[in-house]
């Protein structure tokens, strides 16, 4: 057989293959119709989120009272008793392990009437960033206690110096003598989307870092001998509220805190469709967290946060939750602080008003706790 000839037979060969490899393709998609398999997968799709809706909801109530074994004698009981429970709220986070690569930097940022302080720290390939200001009298000789103001995922340092759905809180608490530190956390949706997919796959979540850039902070900001160490409380607003009631477990600094805009019957809100609520799903991925709901609704994270203050903040018009939620879901969190005999420290905020900081009973119950002679060692 000459080249020409072998070369002939493999073109035929080829073609043959080539024309048997499009029927076979055809017959497959023959073998069942489109609409047929689309509704077989929109079952299959249907059995997975009512399973894993069960479980995240209706399975909750059992697995939480196996997995939460509180000891109300004491605060220190309970302290201990929850030990378990905060190494697991830490796996949830899992913030990473950062160092300091270099000394924190300060220079002068005004906002206004107001002269503040942008900090810069390094971490690394990370720097932690901040606003920190401080209100008039403050000194060596007459410490004041310092607030961690958070702000939310549309909003920026700058935002909780000016008017709108923040009404200045920062200044009141300026006001009020309180010095502020307002770290720069990631910014919108899309940014925190992005984020939270590479954290994911670095066995990290983004509110774990950012909680270890705020740390670090702290180590350099509480130095200052204008601040009294032992008086630090947090206050945030929407995601910063986030931040606020997902830190304070695992940052025993902050001894008082208030969050606005954020605490919510958690189950439903992350899990259950609703009208009368906003949803996280499809658009904002970054919300959701592994493990998150095995354990930690909003009403049981509450007690890793005892026995430290805690006011919640919610408007009746905040689309966020549908409000008679709330107030369930805060009637469960302050169970803990009856049990250890001091209702006083837990604090419902239900006003009229939508997504926003309530600023003069926010200002008030830091005051009371952090101020006030010999309270914050209650």
């Amino acid at each position: 057989m000459n080249k020409k000839t072998g070369y002939s037979g493999l073109c035929l060969l080829a073609s043959a293959l080539f024309i048997g490899s499009l029927a076979a393709i055809a017959q497959d998609t023959e073998l069942i119709a489109p609409e047929v398999e689309a509704a077989r997968t929109d079952a299959y799709e249907q059995q997975l989120e009512n399973y894993l809706r069960h479980f995240l909801v209706e399975e909750y109530e059992a697995r939480a009272a196996k997995l939460w074994n509180r000891d109300y004698s004491s605060p220190a009981a309970l302290e201990r008793s929850v030990r378990p429970n905060r190494r697991r709220w830490e796996e949830v986070l899992s913030p990473p392990v950062l160092s300091k690569t270099g000394p924190l930097e300060t220079k002068p940022y005004p906002l206004g009437q107001v002269q503040a302080e942008w900090l810069t720290l390094p971490l690394g390939i990370l720097t932690a960033e901040a606003v920190l200001a401080f209100p008039e009298g403050a000194s060596k000789q007459q410490p004041v206690p310092l607030i961690i103001v958070q702000h939310g995922i549309g909003s920026t340092p700058e935002t909780p110096f000016t008017a709108g759905a923040y009404h200045e809180y920062a200044k009141g608490l300026l006001d009020a003598g309180f010095a502020v530190l307002v770290p720069m956390n990631l910014r919108s949706v899309e940014r925190r989307n992005n984020v939270e997919r590479y954290a994911r796959l670095a066995g990290t979540s983004l509110p774990g870092i950012e909680l270890v850039r705020v740390q670090h902070l702290l180590d350099g900001v509480l130095a200052d001998q204008r601040l009294d160490e032992a008086r630090v409380g947090m206050w945030g607003v929407s995601l910063g509220g986030m931040a606020t009631l997902f830190w304070m477990p695992l940052e025993s600094r902050i001894k008082a805190g208030v969050v606005s805009a954020w605490f919510n019957e958690r189950r439903n809100k992350m899990a259950v469709p609703d009208t009368r609520y906003s949803s996280f799903s499809p658009r904002e991925e970054h919300a959701f967290f592994n493990g998150w709901l095995t354990e930690f609704s909003d009403e049981d994270l509450v007690s890793l946060i005892l026995p430290r203050p805690l006011m919640i903040q919610h408007g009746k018009n905040d689309n966020i939750a549908h409000w008679p939620q709330v107030v369930e879901a805060y009637e469960k969190a302050a169970i803990h602080y009856q049990r250890l005999h001091i209702p006083e420290k837990i604090d419902l905020v239900l006003h009229e008003g939508g997504h926003e900081a309530i600023v003069a009973e926010g200002v008030q119950f830091l005051t009371d706790w952090l101020t006030a002679p010999n309270r914050e060692n209650e």
